[in-house]
């Protein structure tokens, strides 16, 4: 088999970065003979670092097959995804950097018991952490089983079951590896390459249209089947009422999950002081908005040169939209394997993936085995070494339980597991954080009630949404349960949750032995000049 063959090329560079990987994880793994470097890293990323390392987490492999194939097939609607994606940075850098950098915090139970009673506030994340980052886990790994398969030329469910497996195996490995330092060099890594497997897609669409972005958009306008109002809202769901109320929920979702998630606040922690946190979040805003930017072009770029009718064929749901793309702008290939585009795209997506699925891991992992174990049950009478010893072993637990449940659902619609993930973000942890990081009259009841009550009712709701049964795109297509109208609950779990924190902690009954409230803070919602 010749070097140049494009499966053999795709492995090389393949090998190359699980390579580099592994390097830096090892050299990272050189400090962490405690809790406090594997949570943090303190020997420090620079604030390009963390910014690069923060714009990574936030672009992760669902992301950038999701956002791109809605784009490609419905217009403004994905535009409008996209953008929500910047508005959540700009309120992740302007709202939650400051309540949460610095002051040796490890995780986001750190950050509430330091106001609530210890034990019920940091039992309450934990267990939150876990049931929101999961979900995302399952569509990383499932997208990144799929496209390895593809990649290497494998058909069949079980080469994807096994690359599955692989991907999460190498997971395991860099989250109790590295820990924070290391999967922090890795999304460094993996945001360059992202960048340039976006730029080459990109230059490559703009070539096929004179380098003329006019040309493109009215091109992928034509092209989509909806003429003009391509580029209007109304695509993705429908111009009724609940159509556009579901554009917007979404949107609101994105914008208010994203900026919450256990595994970007965790970035935060590491930082001293505001000013380095500035620093960093506006390198992690000027590279998530430039590769929006670049997906944005690719996703027109889709329709216009594959259109709307072939991508919808080859995929409904979009996931498959970069494949699609990539084969038709290398068209001399006989299948993807062939394909030497193909190759590179995909691998920059199993490195994007590769990197997500690490920090993820790592986070729910520190809410197990930092606010679970260490400070919970065994009250801080953990050694160093065990507390240690328990993160690695809670990340290999749940590396496994997320393998298990990534198979069992690889035939499901992603797109219902990242709406779940991101609501159940935005309407219980968002809450909980605001109030427990601005409000000094928040009560353990109120948390209580904002994070439990928002986790159920966005998991009621999305239980009877089109998304779950009764539509040709749902999880169970042939049944029909639904009265929930939205596919997205976001618009109203979201206000549910600060309406049920707030009338926790002003009616609920207040726990005898919980602490007394901190003096309230200096506001951070805005950066000194």
């Amino acid at each position: 088999m010749s070097f140049l063959d494009p499966r053999t090329l795709a492995f090389v560079l393949f090998a190359c970065f699980i390579a580099v990987s592994f390097l830096l994880c090892i050299l990272a793994a050189t400090g962490n003979d405690d809790p406090t470097e594997f949570y943090l890293g303190t020997s420090g990323l620079s604030p390009m670092q963390n910014g690069l390392a923060i714009a990574g987490d936030y672009i992760s492999a669902a992301t950038v097959l999701g956002t791109t194939g809605t784009i490609a097939l419905a217009g403004f609607d994905g535009v409008l995804i996209a953008s929500s994606t910047v508005l959540s940075i700009l309120m992740f850098m302007l709202v939650m950097a400051g309540p949460l950098c610095g002051h040796g915090r490890f995780t986001l139970g750190d950050v509430l018991s330091e106001r609530l009673s210890e034990r019920p506030a940091r039992i309450n994340m934990a267990v939150v952490c876990v049931v929101v980052i999961l979900p995302l886990l399952l569509v990383q790994l499932n997208g990144a089983g799929s496209m390895m398969a593809l990649m290497l030329g494998i058909p069949g469910s079980a080469a994807v079951t096994g690359c599955t497996i692989f991907i999460g195996s190498l997971m395991v490995c860099y989250a109790a590896l590295g820990g924070m330092k290391g999967t922090g060099f890795i999304q460094i890594v993996k945001t360059f390459v992202l960048f340039a497997a976006f730029i080459l897609l990109a230059v490559l669409v703009l070539k096929r249209f004179s380098w003329n972005p006019v040309s493109l958009f009215g091109t992928a306008a034509d092209a989509s089947g909806f003429g003009d109002t391509f580029w209007q809202s109304g695509r993705q769901y429908g111009d009724s009422a609940a159509g556009r109320l579901d554009v917007l929920s979404v949107q609101l979702t994105i914008a208010l999950g994203a900026c919450c998630m256990p595994h970007i606040t965790m970035r935060l922690h590491p930082i001293r002081g505001l000013r380095a946190a500035r620093a960093a979040t506006t390198w992690a805003v000027g590279a998530v908005t430039a590769l929006l930017v670049l997906i944005v072009i690719v996703g027109a770029g889709a329709a216009a040169i594959v259109g709307g009718a072939g991508l919808r064929t080859a995929d409904p749901t979009g996931n498959d939209t970069l494949l699609v793309l990539t084969r038709a702008l290398d068209p001399g290939t006989e299948s993807a394997h062939r394909s030497l585009l193909f190759s590179v795209v995909a691998c920059a997506v199993i490195v994007t993936t590769l990197a997500a699925v690490a920090g993820l891991t790592l986070a729910a992992a520190a809410s197990v085995a930092h606010d679970g174990l260490a400070k919970v049950f065994f009250r801080g009478r953990l050694s160093p070494d065990r507390e240690l010893a328990a993160a690695r072993t809670a990340i290999v637990v749940l590396g496994v339980l997320a393998v298990v449940l990534a198979v069992v659902t690889q035939s499901w619609n992603r797109q219902v597991l990242l709406s779940f993930t991101f609501a159940a973000a935005a309407s219980a942890l968002l809450p909980a954080l605001f109030y427990g990081t601005m409000w000094s009259g928040f009560t353990v009841t109120g948390q209580r009630w904002s994070m439990y009550g928002g986790l159920v009712l966005t998991l009621v709701t999305m239980t009877f949404s089109p998304s779950v049964s009764g539509a040709p795109l749902a999880v169970f297509p042939n049944h029909d349960f639904q009265w929930f109208p939205l596919h997205n609950p976001g618009l109203f779990t979201i206000p549910a949750g600060f309406a049920l924190g707030w009338a926790g902690s002003r009616f609920g009954r207040r726990p005898r032995h919980m602490q007394q409230p901190a003096p309230e803070p200096e506001p951070y919602a805005v950066y000194p000049g």
